[in-house]
C-alpha cells in the first residue's frame, strides 16, 4: 500500500455511491446523511437510513487505495469512449470526499476501455455494493 497516498483516511468525511439507467440512478447512498435508497425486487423504492461503521469506512478507503482509484479517470462511460449507449446498462456514480478534495468516477457497467481499468472499477462497485448489503444485514 502507498504511504504517501493523495487521500489519507483521517481526512476523510463521506463516500457517495448512486447506480442505476444512465437516465434514473435512483439506488443511492450517502454515509454522510446516511439516506439510502434502492429499488427492491417488487419495483419499489425503498428508502431508509443506513449507517456504516468507522471500520466498513476504511475498508473502503483502502479498498480504494489498493485498486488505484485514486488515478482512474472521472468518466469512464461509453459515451465518453464514444460507444452506441442505446443498450441496457448500469451507470455507477462513486465519490470519495475529504476535507479538501474528492475524487469521484462515473463508471457503466460495459465499459469498452482499458480491461484492467474497468476489471479494477468493477471490483471497486462490488466492493462498495458488498459493503452496504452486509451493512443492511446487520440493521
Amino acid at each position: 500500500m502507498i504511504k504517501n497516498a493523495p487521500f489519507r483516511f483521517s481526512d476523510f468525511e463521506s463516500v457517495e455511491f448512486n447506480y442505476g439507467t444512465p437516465d434514473h440512478m435512483l439506488n443511492k447512498y450517502n454515509s454522510k446523511t446516511q439516506e439510502y435508497q434502492y429499488m427492491n425486487r417488487r419495483d419499489s423504492l425503498v428508502k431508509s437510513t443506513l449507517k456504516l461503521r468507522k471500520d466498513d469506512l476504511l475498508y473502503l478507503h483502502r479498498k480504494a487505495t489498493e485498486y488505484g482509484f485514486w488515478n482512474f479517470p472521472d468518466d469512464m462511460t461509453n459515451k465518453a469512449a464514444g460507444v452506441d449507449t442505446t443498450k441496457n446498462v448500469v451507470r455507477f456514480f462513486l465519490k470519495f470526499n475529504y476535507k479538501e478534495k474528492s475524487k469521484q468516477m462515473l463508471f457503466d457497467s460495459n465499459f469498452d476501455g482499458d480491461p484492467k481499468l474497468t476489471e479494477a472499477a468493477k471490483t471497486m462497485v462490488s466492493e462498495v455494493r458488498r459493503i452496504l448489503t452486509d451493512a443492511e444485514d446487520r440493521n
